[in-house]
């Protein structure tokens, strides 16, 4: 006990007695954490969450979001207790507190540290006003971050936006009366109310199933406030209704806000969509977020679900940009590989390695990290992990994440997503390194690139965060972009690299196919060839865009690329896509190898001739890419 004197005169433990102080502290233990080590993780069991006191160091606290995503908010400085709002919340409350630095802490019996503030008031209060404010911190920082998303996704994902379906909102104030509130529902026929005391930003929402339990609680004259549910799933206007229409599906008492930056601008309910017949997409994603095994996702994946198959048949019969319907097919496999690294952990908890110690980021790339995937397609994934040379534990760190890694790629490939051919994967130590490893790795890969490391990092270069701290990978990127859009030589190396292919189509038109069935690999001879050149000048021009299309917007935006030029390079990709979609549904209904092969001989006149189109404007780009090459420098 003498360890704890000090603590014996210090506020909130000076308002003990000597027996409490001795109850307390008798069971009281130091701990000590590397930086990036987690003091609780929010998937550990309730029993196993203990209350620390802060002695010295600085930690966070880390929301994790539905969507894979976490959210940093909120510091914890020495002299803060953690711990004791998970515990009087029953779990309800659920976070990570994470070390940023070496820092040490006190470790109480819970037990011992709740019987103290049931039977010692004044020291109750003290502890219950700090949560408090805790809670209202984070209800300030989720808000706030949550309305001002580094993931504004304004691209035309699916086939409707948002703001096509809205309705308008309904607002109450949060001082108003309950009774208020249910009278307001009822009159307008709506769902749920938006708390706002501007009728522009979002405090929270309050529906019937907060207005019963306050009637049950006798408290129908209390404002709204203190029963509206704080976090609430929100869409951008701009953004495709799919995943809302999932969401919304399955939960009929909401409403989705729908928002213009912060500002609320509409709602969207269950009577909004009556006008869509196709439920296929948010049934299929609704499973997926709901598997709990490898053996319920598997019949799930694009080349296993028919359902999925018939619905991109259906976006194509109806004219669907085929690189939008590539998002859409990239967006479920997003589902699938974050529900699979969810029940990696889960299992790692099972396995008795217990949740990870630090945090990490899990990227996808190539044509995943684009958002360009078609049926054939296989694993381009890595992760980073927050730095932990430092730690004690070190050893235990990389035995976990060895493993770990290894589950999510095996899981990856039993759902249909083979293995990468060039050990492009987690699992593998290359492409699964701490923070400060991945610049050095770069800065080395930059500096003595060989034509063979090249096509690995145009496949790394693509890479996009899906689960995990977002910030690790953001950070990365940043490096990255940095570091590229300086480096001469490695423009020079692309280059050549992207010249070795050729576009397969001859000076008068004539298409060159391959074999006795003259077929032409559409990614290697056409589609990578606009992609890689336009990678090229999006690294030149420090756009960190990472989707094709979208970086075609952001040259057109610099004035880099002229607005015609633009559209034809989308064009191409839109028909060289779309032969790719269906010759991989051909594949699929056939039950043949999937590949990235077209047939020229059944092709009809019209194809043929949109085909040849596609693939002189490939040429073309490939063409100016070839002059600067041989300039020695970049355009």
């Amino acid at each position: 006990m003498t360890e704890f004197e000090l603590f014996r005169k210090q506020y909130p433990f000076d308002l003990l007695s000597d027996e409490e102080f001795e109850e307390v502290f008798g069971d009281a233990v130091v701990k000590e954490y590397g930086t990036n080590e987690f003091i609780i993780h929010e998937d550990e069991d309730d029993d196993m969450i203990d209350i620390h006191f802060m002695v010295s160091g600085l930690a966070k606290n880390i929301m994790h979001r539905s969507n894979g995503r976490q959210l940093s908010v909120r510091f914890y400085y020495p002299g803060d207790l953690v711990g004791v709002m998970i515990l009087l919340t029953s779990g309800e409350m659920r976070f990570s507190v994470q070390a940023l630095e070496p820092i040490k802490t006190v470790r109480f019996n819970r037990e011992s540290f709740l019987k103290i503030m049931s039977n010692n008031n004044l020291f109750s209060k003290v502890v219950m006003d700090g949560i408090s404010h805790l809670m209202k911190s984070l209800y300030d920082e989720v808000k706030y971050k949550s309305s001002t998303t580094d993931e504004q996704d304004d691209r035309e994902l699916y086939k409707k936006r948002a703001d096509a379906y809205m309705e308008p909102p309904t607002f109450i104030h949060p001082e108003a009366s309950i009774e208020k509130a249910a009278r307001m529902l009822q009159q307008q026929k709506i769902e749920a109310l938006i708390v706002s005391e501007d009728q522009q930003t979002m405090l929270g929402m309050i529906g019937y199933g907060e207005i019963l339990r306050a009637y049950f609680e006798n408290d129908h004259n209390n404002p709204v406030k203190a029963y509206m549910a704080e976090e609430a799933y929100e869409i951008n206007e701009q953004e495709f209704i799919y995943d809302a229409l999932s969401y919304l599906k399955h939960h009929p008492t909401e409403i989705i806000p729908v928002l213009h930056k912060d500002k609320i601008v509409g709602i969207l309910r269950q009577s909004s969509f009556f006008t869509i017949k196709n439920s296929v997409y948010f049934d299929l994603t609704y499973k997926i977020s709901n598997a709990t095994n490898i053996d319920e996702i598997k019949p799930l994946s694009p080349i296993h679900n028919t359902r999925f198959q018939q619905f991109i048949a259906s976006l194509i019969k109806d004219h669907m940009f085929a690189y939008d319907i590539a998002e859409l097919m990239t967006n479920y496999n997003d589902r699938i590989h974050k529900q699979i690294v969810q029940i990696a952990e889960d299992e790692m908890i099972k396995d008795g390695y217990g949740v990870p110690p630090i945090n990490y980021c899990f990227l996808v790339m190539g044509s995943e990290g684009r958002k360009e995937q078609a049926f054939s397609t296989d694993q381009d994934n890595a992760m980073i992990l927050a730095d932990y040379e430092g730690s004690k534990n070190k050893a235990k760190i990389e035995q976990f994440f060895s493993i770990f890694t290894k589950k999510i790629n095996d899981m990856l490939d039993e759902c249909g997503f083979p293995y990468c051919t060039g050990g492009i994967m987690a699992k593998e130590e290359k492409w699964r390194q701490q923070t400060t490893e991945w610049h050095e790795s770069i800065d080395r890969w930059i500096r003595k690139m060989d034509a063979e490391e090249i096509r690995d990092f145009t496949i790394f270069m693509d890479f996009r965060p899906i689960f995990g701290d977002y910030s690790l990978a953001y950070d990365l990127k940043k490096h990255v972009t940095k570091r590229v859009q300086k480096s001469l030589n490695l423009h020079q190396l692309l280059m050549k690299d992207t010249l070795r292919f050729r576009v397969p189509v001859q000076p008068f038109g004539r298409i060159s196919g391959i074999g006795k069935k003259r077929t032409l690999n559409l990614k290697k001879s056409a589609i990578m060839q606009i992609v890689n050149a336009i990678r090229i000048y999006s690294m030149k021009y420090g756009i960190e865009e990472i989707n094709t299309v979208n970086r075609l917007d952001a040259l057109a935006e610099q004035e880099r690329f002229h607005p015609r030029d633009v559209e034809n390079a989308k064009t191409a990709l839109h028909r060289l896509m779309l032969f790719r979609l269906k010759a991989n549904l051909e594949q699929l209904e056939e039950n043949e190898p999937l590949s990235n092969d077209l047939k020229l001989i059944p092709l009809k006149k019209e194809e043929r001739r949109s085909l040849r189109e596609s693939l002189i404007i490939a040429k073309r780009l490939q063409q100016v890419l070839e002059l600067s090459y041989n300039r020695n420098r970049v355009v």
